[in-house]
């Protein structure tokens, strides 16, 4: 139907065709009007443009906040600065141990407050207060005992909780700020030696692979991990830097082949001779005869022998290998 020929006019249409189109406008209408009353849901209370500037809010909270961030605990605003303070000083004596000095979970094994739901959901110490005062028992954690602090006392801790939750890159990110260096150096040199001779010495030496080795790894972290890993040592002989598993295979004819291994399972055996060419073996049961070399096998078996204790003394004592 052409829309300009005024000839026709809705009582001349289908009653089922004016059906249709009515509800269409009804509700075009009603997602106007929805949206109407969200984005006076979104005014401040007795705004307009006309309205003059907010006091601060109740509870002589002095804003803050950041309404741009992304996380509700991060657009929550912040009370007095001082009462901010007043909360670090109390968080030190009494939560630093457990929930860490930056809120991500401390020696005593506390949860990381910087993803508790609790933490996280308290708006002015409602949530945290009763915790701190009652304690919590967690069913396969460690509990938490209470902790006589008056009720201004409990709000400043939960005060200082929500200032380092707006410092936060994201939910649940660490605030921001130089990186925590850790220090590993803690264990006994002189121990470590010891346990290095008795375990160590048959494969390496501080005369010889490992010889330097504080001064290849001068970061401590980076030493104990590389030879936790049985990593870091530059092998007994010239050009063993890169130590690979090798097998020698001894087919029935006796003639031995022995190279890099690439391959191995209960059927074939694959390996690269020193020449660079590529053998392959079919097995049968015992025959070929195989034997692997893994030079990283022992240190593989080591890792569920370690002890904190050994792995502390042993980087004590590596790092005295410049």
């Amino acid at each position: 139907m052409p829309k300009e020929d005024p000839a026709y006019s809705w009582s001349d249409l289908d009653p089922e065709v004016v059906t249709l189109k009515s509800q269409s406008a009804l509700f075009a209408a009603s997602v106007v009007l929805g949206s109407m009353v969200v984005v006076a849901a979104q005014q401040p209370p007795g705004g307009g443009r006309g309205a003059g500037p907010q006091g601060p809010p109740a509870g002589g909270r002095q804003g803050g906040g950041n309404p741009q961030a992304t996380f509700p605990a991060q657009q929550r605003a912040l009370p007095d600065p001082a009462l901010i303070a007043r909360g670090n000083g109390l968080y030190g004596v009494h939560c630093r141990l457990c929930h860490g000095s930056d809120l991500r979970g401390g020696e005593a094994g506390g949860p990381n407050l910087l993803r508790s739901q609790l933490a996280l959901n308290d708006q002015d110490g409602e949530l945290i207060g009763p915790v701190i005062a009652q304690g919590l028992q967690n069913p396969g954690q460690p509990s938490m005992p209470a902790i006589p602090l008056p009720p201004e006392d409990q709000r400043a801790v939960a005060a200082y909780i929500h200032s380092v939750h707006a410092t936060m890159r994201g939910q649940g990110s660490p605030p921001s700020g130089p990186p925590v260096e850790l220090n590993i150096l803690v264990g006994d040199a002189k121990a470590g030696e010891a346990y290095f001779k008795t375990n160590c010495s048959s494969c390496h030496s501080p005369t010889g692979d490992l010889q330097g080795i504080a001064t290849r790894f001068p970061d401590p972290v980076q030493l104990q991990n590389a030879w936790v890993a049985g990593g870091g040592g530059r092998g007994r002989g010239a050009g063993s830097a890169r130590r690979q598993t090798t097998v020698i295979v001894t087919p029935q004819n006796g003639q031995k082949v022995e190279g890099r291994l690439d391959r191995i399972d209960d059927f074939m055996v694959i390996l690269t001779t020193p020449e660079g060419v590529q053998r392959s073996f079919s097995r049968s049961g015992e025959v070929p005869i195989v034997q692997v070399r893994d030079p990283m096998e022992r240190h593989r078996r080591m890792l569920a022998d370690y002890t904190d204790n050994d792995i502390h003394n042993v980087t004590a004592y590596l790092v005295t290998l410049k």
